[in-house]
């Protein structure tokens, strides 16, 4: 599935300066992650020109187009203006030409301003196309926020996990989402996951009904997005099944081609699920900062892996 976000939404985010716009800016849709400076282009070479891109005029730019003469000036912006780009974006809240104004308006691009520098734009742009880009899928579970990493907490439904989430909460943890997480690949090793803004702060706790986390419990103990550090499976206790008691053998679970590290916890009366998971985050921060305490056992009793 191709997602896109709407100009609209792009200008509001970093602020730009809208100089000519053809039509309604939540019509326009940007559907790439990359932006462009077209240095390349207004020299004359076009081989590879990506017209999907956003494309940036900095100083540069414009002081190659000021050294050419009048009609070839004219020619390489209208080569620019005429490939069916989403916009262009004149940085360093540079003065623009009546060509460049014209040749936009006349082939329909939106034409747009920063006074960020190129380089510093260019970074914020793509950072946040990445973000509003990205591969992503929902899943039924509960994201919380312990002690800095990100539990994504799964299970069947009634075994407990938004129970859970409220004692974490109580406890000085953070919620991110209820029922529905919504998770985005950033990169090959990144999930950031978050709430569908219509249920966002919201938990269902059976036999209680509906609570507003933000409103109960203050603004402190939700959290709009969290990178996802681990995943905890909630499962009913089964005595034929075999849990893990030394942690040693890690195992991971797949989310859109991204491994991250599993735990499956056992439930039954009287195990205090918020601790143990707050439990499990330390474990999982210290491992990934080189410390086992398993090893460290077996080297004591002299015990080989």
């Amino acid at each position: 599935m191709k997602f896109f976000v709407t100009l609209e939404k792009f200008i509001a985010q970093l602020h730009l300066e809208i100089l000519s716009v053809p039509g309604e800016t939540d019509e326009i849709q940007i559907t790439s992650t990359e932006v462009n400076r077209p240095g390349l282009l207004i020299t004359g070479f076009s081989e590879g020109f990506d017209p999907s891109r956003i494309q940036i005029l900095g100083r540069m730019e414009f002081s190659y187009l000021d050294s050419l003469p009048q009609a070839v000036k004219m020619e390489r912006i209208e080569s620019l203006f005429c490939k069916n780009i989403p916009a262009v974006i004149v940085t360093r809240n540079m003065l623009i030409s009546t060509e460049i104004v014209e040749s936009a308006r006349r082939n329909k691009v939106p034409l747009l301003r920063t006074s960020e520098e190129t380089s510093a734009f260019m970074a914020s742009a793509i950072s946040y196309l990445n973000t509003e880009l990205a591969r992503r899928v929902t899943r039924h579970g509960v994201l919380v926020e312990v002690y800095g990493e990100g539990i994504f907490i799964m299970g069947d439904s009634g075994v407990g996990k938004s129970e859970t989430a409220i004692e974490l909460v109580k406890r000085g943890h953070r919620l991110i989402a209820d029922d529905a997480v919504e998770i985005r690949r950033l990169s090959n090793k990144t999930l950031v996951g978050q709430s569908p803004e219509n249920i966002q702060n919201f938990i269902e706790l059976r036999g209680v009904g509906i609570i507003n986390i933000a409103r109960t419990y203050g603004a402190s103990a939700v959290k709009q997005s969290q990178e996802i550090d681990m995943v905890i499976e909630l499962e009913q206790w089964n005595s034929e099944k075999s849990y893990s008691t030394t942690g040693l053998n890690d195992e991971y679970t797949d989310i859109l081609g991204v491994s991250v590290i599993k735990t499956v916890i056992p439930v039954r009366p009287g195990r205090n699920l918020a601790i143990i998971i707050e439990t499990a985050a330390v474990v999982n921060r210290q491992k990934k900062m080189g410390y086992s305490a398993a090893r460290e056992l077996l080297e004591k009793l002299g015990i080989q892996e």
